[in-house]
C-alpha cells in the first residue's frame, strides 16, 4: 500500500475503483481493509473510486507512542484528503470514524461534499461513560484477557441477538474474533480518544448533507445517541438498521450498503 505524510506521520492508504471519491474512515482498533469485504465493492458496483486508509495507531500506518485524541486523528484525516486531491469529497465513517468525519465536516466543509455516519454520536450517557472508564481502569493496569475470552466479550458487545441466537453464526464471529485478537497493540493510543464533550451545539453549525445511520441493538453507540446527531445537524436525515449491533457494516451490509449508495447518489 502506499503511503502520504500528514500531521508528521505516514498513513497507509489504497484507492480502487472508478467515478468520483468516496473516502471510508473506519473505527477504533480495526484496519481500513475492513472496509473492503462488503462496503468497497458496492461502491464500485454504484460507480464511485474509494479511498481507504488504516488510522494512526494500527495497520500498516504509523503508531506513535501515547494516547491519541480525536484532535489529533481530524487532522491526519484532513491532511489525507488534502495531499491526495480528494476534496470535496464524499465521506463514509463508522463509530470513531463518523466522529471524525463530523468534525470534518464542522471544520473543513470545503473539503467535505456529504458525509454517511454510521454508529455515531455526539456525546456519551452514563452507561458510555462507565463502559470507557471501566476498559480504561483495565489498560492503565495493564490487564491482558486470554484471547477466547476476549472473543466472546467482543462477540457479547459487538453483535446483535439475531446473531447471537444464531449457533453458525456465533461460531464464524468467534474464530474470526479470537484469531485476530491480542493483535491490537499497536492501535493502544486509539483506546483514549474520547467524545466527552457534548457536540450537539456545535453540530447544529455544520452545513453539508449529513446522513446518520444506526444499528438497532448497538451498545456502543445506541440509536437514541445517533438521533440526537440527526437531530442537531440541519438537514440530516436518519436510518435504523434492524438485528443489528455496532459491527452492523458487517452483520448487515446490504442493507447497510444500500442506505450509504442511496445517499451518496443524491448528495
Amino acid at each position: 500500500m502506499p503511503f502520504v505524510s500528514t500531521n508528521g506521520i505516514r498513513l497507509s492508504y489504497q484507492r480502487a475503483g472508478q467515478g468520483e471519491p468516496v473516502l471510508l474512515i473506519m473505527g477504533s482498533g480495526a484496519a481500513g481493509h475492513v472496509w473492503t469485504l462488503h462496503q468497497t465493492p458496492a461502491l464500485h458496483r454504484a460507480g464511485y473510486e474509494t479511498v481507504v486508509f488504516d488510522n494512526r495507531g494500527i495497520g500498516a500506518s504509523d503508531a506513535p507512542a501515547g494516547k491519541y485524541t480525536l484532535a489529533d486523528m481530524v487532522e491526519d484525516t484532513r491532511g489525507l484528503i488534502e495531499a491526495l486531491d480528494l476534496g470535496p469529497c464524499r465521506i463514509v465513517g463508522t463509530s470513531l470514524g463518523s466522529m471524525i468525519a463530523q468534525e470534518l465536516a464542522l471544520e473543513s466543509p470545503h473539503l467535505v461534499r456529504s458525509a454517511v455516519l454510521l454508529a455515531t454520536r455526539a456525546r456519551s450517557d452514563r452507561m458510555r461513560r462507565a463502559l470507557a472508564a471501566a476498559e480504561q481502569v483495565m489498560r492503565e493496569g495493564d490487564v491482558e484477557l486470554p484471547p477466547r475470552y476476549e472473543a466472546v466479550r467482543s462477540v457479547l458487545e459487538m453483535l446483535s441477538p439475531a446473531t447471537l441466537n444464531d449457533d453458525a453464526a456465533v461460531a464464524s464471529w468467534l474464530e474470526i474474533f479470537e484469531l485476530t485478537g491480542g493483535g491490537n497493540d499497536t492501535a493502544d493510543g486509539q483506546a483514549w480518544v474520547s467524545n466527552a464533550d457534548d457536540r450537539r451545539a456545535a453540530l447544529r453549525t455544520v452545513t453539508v448533507p449529513c446522513r446518520a445511520i444506526a444499528f438497532a441493538d448497538d451498545l456502543i453507540c445506541p440509536p437514541h445517541l445517533v438521533a440526537e446527531v440527526a437531530e442537531a445537524i440541519p438537514g440530516c436525515d436518519f436510518v435504523e438498521i434492524p438485528d443489528s449491533g455496532h459491527l452492523g457494516n458487517l452483520e448487515r451490509p446490504d442493507a447497510v450498503n444500500a442506505a450509504i449508495v442511496e445517499f451518496l447518489d443524491k448528495y
